[in-house]
């Protein structure tokens, strides 16, 4: 309990010192004046434009130009930012498309398109061999705008998307920054950190709190690992895009710019199926799913190596991507609805809110990504709801564990005190005198089996002792060696009058410590033990569909089962064995018994309640 209380105020420490730099950063943005000198415009012209040989309309730089289109022309005057000074720092951002400026002769001002005399040779750089390929490109110029160019002539500035799958609008692509200074690096504070804070608390979830509360759950819960993964991804992948247009600032090759962001799309989708793969408890869907994230891997690796031979960049398999990611979560999707099956209230609510807000509203933005409705990230939302149910859902079986861990504790200390009845009734005085009787006749009579039997009562003796160490259930192999020298004993005292058969089908389960024994013991004293002639008490072991049984079975004298015990006898023994049995194991402790003829004790383990990967090692 002190590692989860320790745990608690590591995650509330965290939590708390986010919010206040969060808290922080916004009351300086808003008691902070933004810089009047840089101006954000749509292009560096005052005009008209046209898309795509389309009608001309004109150019309003104050609001972004949310059309698709491969060939924009824009005509008219340098804007008054651009004519103000002749310093102004004029900051071209465009993504994956080529520009051209001419002026009102056809001479070209200003452009970037690459040749292959562009880039030094042996520079290092993608960019060198990606002469096809815009990529993301930040163009800085220090302009000086000469005196014919402040007149009334003409400008015209062409725009061109090379790609066939038109996927961003114009202003995704293209915009300019004016200003007296570092007015990009202004902009980017002001618009992006605020945003980029808050994403970077999405990842602060992915890697600190869900893997954290997967560990104060007392196990390794693979759901809140993968939603984790998940978290992190997300708040990656949305940093990324939010700052893509900025990354030539600090990334120099336009063409590593463009993959890097491409790339935090796909590792953020195959996070998605991670989390949904493990919803899936399914041998048969599992398998599937594991297939559908190796697939949609192996393409990632694919464009990225077509990417680097310069055979096809990321832009230009972006379409496959998405489509891909469209199929594979239409099949993930399909596996989820099998999981749906044979799930009821709460457990079917849970699995529900789990993957449904997430799933619709991605599956929302990719279609609305290819037929460019409305543009919005409705993904954010899907997010949202999902890490807070999740945390709500963290709290719920937090609070579940705690009471389980308090139930756990007094449930072994009840266990506890039942293995020290047990140990003490199977080591009892006359047990003991009756043992070592035995072997002093055998002392004179045959001392090399006096001294096996001396050897073998030793060694139970202690089995019996290290019993109170071990809380958790043994492997059945275990427990048999133990009554194997028990038995060992007992045939000393009753010689030829006690025969002792194994059938043993399965040994492959667990079950409580000492728990068998009282039975064996039972047949041994209470019905071979009774009967004139002896008779043989039989251990089996048998695998059923859905449980593990261990049969002690003598041919004594019997009793009524139905008969209320009043022999003076504490029957503590056998009451221990039964509910060690049921709190460990889940078990049962069946007896059936005809006067006569014999009893029947049937030990019964349900394989839910079996851990042998844990035990069995």
């Amino acid at each position: 309990m002190k590692r989860v209380k320790g745990y608690v105020w590591m995650s509330a420490i965290a939590l708390g010192i986010i919010i206040l730099l969060g808290w922080t950063v916004w009351q300086n943005l808003r008691v902070s004046e933004r810089i009047d000198n840089s101006v954000k415009s749509t292009t560096m012209l005052e005009g008209e434009y046209s898309l795509d040989g389309g009608e001309w309309k004109s150019i309003d730089n104050t609001k972004p130009i949310n059309e698709h289109f491969h060939k924009a022309v824009f005509k008219g005057n340098f804007t008054k930012q651009v004519k103000a000074n002749h310093t102004t720092t004029m900051d071209i951002v465009s993504k994956n498309v080529w520009y051209t400026l001419y002026d009102s002769s056809g001479e070209v001002l200003d452009e970037y398109r690459r040749s292959p005399g562009d880039m030094e040779e042996g520079s290092g750089y993608m960019a060198e061999k990606m002469i096809n390929t815009p990529g993301y490109y930040i163009m800085t110029e220090y302009v000086q705008i000469e005196p014919e160019y402040k007149s009334d002539d003409k400008f015209t500035l062409v725009v061109e998307y090379p790609y066939e799958l038109d996927t961003e609008s114009f202003s995704d692509c293209f915009y300019v920054m004016t200003s007296y200074s570092d007015g990009l690096y202004l902009n980017f504070f002001f618009e992006i950190l605020p945003a980029g804070l808050m994403f970077l608390l999405v990842c602060f979830f992915g890697v600190f709190f869900f893997p954290i509360a997967s560990g104060l759950l007392g196990r390794i819960d693979f759901r809140y690992i993968a939603f984790g993964i998940l978290c992190f991804f997300a708040g990656l992948f949305m940093v990324v895009n939010k700052i893509s247009g900025y990354m030539n600032l600090w990334i120099f090759d336009p063409t590593v710019c463009m993959m890097t962001d491409k790339l935090a799309g796909c590792f953020f989708a195959i996070a998605v199926l991670i989390y949904l793969r493990s919803l899936l408890r399914g041998k048969a869907v599992k398998i599937i799913a594991n297939f559908v994230i190796t697939a949609f891997f192996a393409l990632t690796v694919l464009c990225v190596i077509l990417h680097a031979a310069n055979t096809a960049d990321m832009m230009a398999t972006a379409g496959i991507r998405y489509l891909a990611v469209i199929v594979l979560a239409a099949i993930m999707t399909v596996l989820l609805c099998i999981e749906i099956r044979g799930k009821k209230g709460f457990v079917l609510i849970d699995y529900l809110i789990s993957w449904l807000p997430l799933g619709i509203f991605l599956m929302i933005d990719m279609f609305d990504f290819y037929l460019h409705i409305s543009g919005s990230k409705y993904l954010q939302i899907g997010l949202a709801i999902t890490i807070i149910y999740q945390m709500v859902r963290f709290g719920m079986d937090f609070s579940r564990q705690y009471k389980e861990a308090i139930r756990y504790q007094r449930v072994q200390r009840e266990l506890y005190e039942a293995k020290v009845n047990v140990m003490v009734s199977q080591i009892r005085p006359h047990f003991m005198y009756n043992a070592l009787s035995s072997i002093a006749i055998l002392c004179k009579l045959n001392p090399e089996t006096a001294y096996d039997a001396t050897i073998t009562f030793s060694d139970y003796l202690r089995g019996n002792m290290d019993s109170l160490k071990q809380t958790a259930p043994v492997p059945f192999t275990q427990e048999l060696e133990h009554l194997k020298k028990y038995l060992y004993i007992e045939k000393l005292r009753f010689a030829d009058k006690l025969n002792i058969e194994y059938d043993i089908q399965t040994t492959d389960f667990v079950l409580p410590q000492l728990s068998v024994q009282p039975l064996v013991e039972n047949a041994v004293k209470h019905g071979v033990g009774m009967k004139k002639k002896g008779g043989t008490v039989t251990i089996s072991t048998r695998e059923t569909d859905d449980a593990y049984e261990v049969i002690i079975q003598d041919d004594g004298v019997g009793f009524d089962v139905n008969e209320t015990k009043n022999d003076g006898r504490s029957h503590i023994g056998m009451e221990n064995t039964r509910k060690r049995i049921k709190d460990m194991c889940g078990g049962e402790v069946v007896i059936e018994s005809v006067v006569g003829e014999g009893t029947t004790a049937k030990v019964i383990l349900p394989k839910e309640g079996q851990n042998n990967e844990d035990t069995m090692r």
